[in-house]
């Protein structure tokens, strides 16, 4: 299904008739310009390449691709599967969504850095501190037996690198659009910190 690249410009709140305040998040999404329509019979596949927002330089190799499809530069490049009738040189705004519509939103989830077992899967630490154990509190105690099977078994969960990962929100609920400024007003929350870039893609 056809959606937008959308960039996240943080969360605020949303009062709704009966003045219940929702927490929801702010997305600016598009304008998108439509630079490239795949095809089955010469591409292989169908799908819609969109641009979003504009990039002062590039490399020579992308100019020739944006000079092909007459277009300026863009930041981010995103195709999206499918035979859809738009056309190069189309620009989809917010006015493609509506309100109380639902979409899935992706993005790339905040990185927390390398992590303990505590933070990272909610490990309660080995126990007390009692018995000599100054410096158990936080550890992630045993990760397999000695001699059968000899070794640690995969996915086993252990400290590692937490976040910076491709997340998908899915359902959300538009509750709000802002035509003007191509402000999605969307209830809950998105992947990613603020500034980041969203893929906002329409259910259905």
């Amino acid at each position: 299904m056809l959606g937008l690249i959308g960039k996240k410009i943080g969360m605020t709140s949303y009062f709704n008739e009966l003045g219940y305040c929702i927490p929801c998040t702010v997305i600016k999404a598009g304008p998108c310009t439509v630079l490239q329509k795949k095809t089955l019979k010469k591409d292989g596949y169908y799908s819609l390449q969109l641009g979003f927002e504009e990039k002062k330089k590039t490399n020579k190799p992308l100019l020739g691709h944006f000079n092909k499809f007459n277009s300026s530069p863009k930041k981010i490049i995103f195709e999206f599967a499918g035979n859809f009738l738009n056309s190069p040189g189309d620009i989809i705004k917010v006015d493609f969504f509506k309100e109380n519509e639902k979409v899935d939103i992706v993005g790339k989830s905040k990185g927390k850095g390398f992590q303990g077992v505590v933070k990272r899967h909610g490990f309660s630490g080995v126990g007390e501190k009692t018995h000599g154990q100054h410096n158990r509190a936080r550890a992630p105690g045993a990760i397999g037996a000695g001699s059968d099977p000899s070794r640690v078994f995969k996915g086993t969960r252990m400290a590692g690198r937490m976040g910076g990962k491709r997340s998908t929100i899915k359902n959300l609920n538009i509750l709000k659009i802002d035509f003007k400024r191509n402000f999605l007003i969307v209830k809950g929350s998105v992947p990613g910190p603020k500034n980041s870039y969203l893929l906002i893609n329409k259910i259905g």
